[in-house]
């Protein structure tokens, strides 16, 4: 992501705002303590759960079990929005992702991933590598945990006070 690709949207943004930059919206996907993945179910439906989303080499990457609906239904389609931000109305900003969810299996993106899940929550989020992907380290979650990447179609930013909406895409 550029910031040349930075634009602001006037129809939905206060008269005189600006154009978030993108340095901006990149540390609210870096800094967020919970994220939400919303999937496609298999009948159309959208799935919506809250997750500890990481930002690593221009994409966010996310956790699920092979068991999970999120799972099941990145199976059967890989897009997928990512969105955080906070829930106040008048200060802020919330940032959306769009694209494809793409299995990560490569071990050495998977260690430099570990790492910086270790950074999230004060260290209390802790993989280990192994073939395929993390294993959770709490004995009672036993097995596989798959890792994604979501490299953004589309980047949206919603900054509150003064409102502005800003559209992101790759260069």
């Amino acid at each position: 992501m550029d910031e040349s690709v930075a634009k602001l949207d006037e129809r939905f943004s206060d008269p005189g705002a600006e154009a978030t930059p993108w340095a901006t919206a990149r540390e609210v996907l870096e800094t967020a303590q919970v994220s939400w993945v919303t999937t496609v179910r298999a009948d159309g439906r959208p799935h919506v759960t809250p997750l500890v989303a990481v930002w690593l080499d221009a994409a966010v990457h996310f956790t699920t079990g092979p068991g999970e609906q999120k799972a099941a239904n990145l199976a059967g389609n890989p897009h997928v929005v990512i969105t955080t931000g906070c829930n106040s109305w008048d200060q802020g900003l919330d940032v959306i992702v769009e694209g494809e969810a793409k299995r990560v299996t490569d071990r050495t993106m998977l260690e430099r991933l570990a790492a910086v899940w270790a950074t999230k929550w004060d260290g209390q989020w802790r993989f280990g590598v192994v073939d395929g992907g993390f294993a959770h380290p709490d004995a009672d979650l036993d097995g596989l945990v798959l890792v994604f990447a979501v490299k953004p179609a589309k980047v949206l930013a919603f900054a509150k006070g003064p409102f502005s909406q800003t559209r992101y895409r790759p260069s």
